[in-house]
């Protein structure tokens, strides 16, 4: 079973789920949505790992770090966290936004990670879907995303009144557009680590769906290419979020690569 917990990393209050037994499996959700998302596929892994997924800093129900957040922090954050849980080494999986943490957690501690998968991961390559790259625009991430978060939160406000036990995530933060204009700019993804990942020293699966409309299916293959121990799983029917698309496939996949 999973549980929903809370606890403290540093000054902030985290909250994630965990559940399982097994090796520990850390889990990494993507910037436009929160550890929630990954609840069935921490159903089907829970069988065979004790799996962790945070809500990192600004998302879900967990505190925002005070002031602009990118890369760095959020890497500092999933040590502090595995700290708190006590994991001296676990399998890490990041999704997106997830998977640049993970791969830029991989590249700092190489000896606190296992093994590596990354989904549909930003920072292998420079091409990035069109409406990324204007969104991360800092004037206009940040007016468009103030709006957003004001409309948002009258609706939760709303919701709560009429449906008291509705859970009602606010999917656009101050930490998703810090991150926005920190990850991309006008004409590509800022941050690529492509000339450092012969220095992954972690077995790594790359996992991504040939329809990906965000990130192409091409920085899978180019990846696998210069990381020294790695795989990919590619899904071709589907798109950014094959881990929700398909999750019994998915979770088979996963499991296959951890052992």
């Amino acid at each position: 079973m999973i549980e929903s917990r809370q606890t403290r990393v540093g000054d902030l209050d985290i909250h994630y789920y965990t559940g399982g037994q097994g090796d520990p499996l850390v889990v990494l959700h993507g910037g436009g949505n929160s550890a929630r998302s990954w609840l069935e596929n921490m159903e089907a892994l829970a069988q065979s790992y004790t799996v962790y997924a945070p809500d990192l800093p600004g998302f879900g129900g967990s505190q925002s770090l005070s002031g602009e957040c990118f890369i760095p922090e959020l890497v500092d954050f999933v040590d502090e966290f595995s700290q708190k849980l006590g994991l001296k080494k676990f399998h890490l999986v990041g999704h997106s936004l997830g998977g640049g943490i993970a791969l830029s957690y991989a590249l700092k501690f190489p000896l606190k990670v296992t093994k590596l998968v990354l989904v549909s991961s930003l920072c292998l390559g420079r091409e990035i879907a069109t409406w990324v790259r204007v969104l991360s625009r800092p004037k206009f991430s940040r007016a468009i995303g103030a709006a957003s978060i004001a409309v948002l939160k009258a609706a939760k406000w709303v919701a709560k009144m009429t449906l008291p036990r509705l859970e009602f995530p606010i999917p656009w933060s101050k930490t998703t557009i810090y991150l926005g204009s920190g990850m991309t700019n006008i004409k590509q993804q800022a941050l690529v680590l492509m000339h450092r990942l012969s220095e992954v020293a972690a077995p790594t699966l790359v996992v991504w769906g040939a329809k990906d409309p965000i990130v192409p299916v091409k920085q899978a293959y180019a990846a696998a290419t210069l990381i020294p121990d790695c795989q990919v799983k590619v899904f071709a029917d589907y798109g950014h979020s094959v881990y929700r698309d398909d999750i019994p496939e998915f979770s088979r996949a996963v499991r296959g690569f951890l052992g």
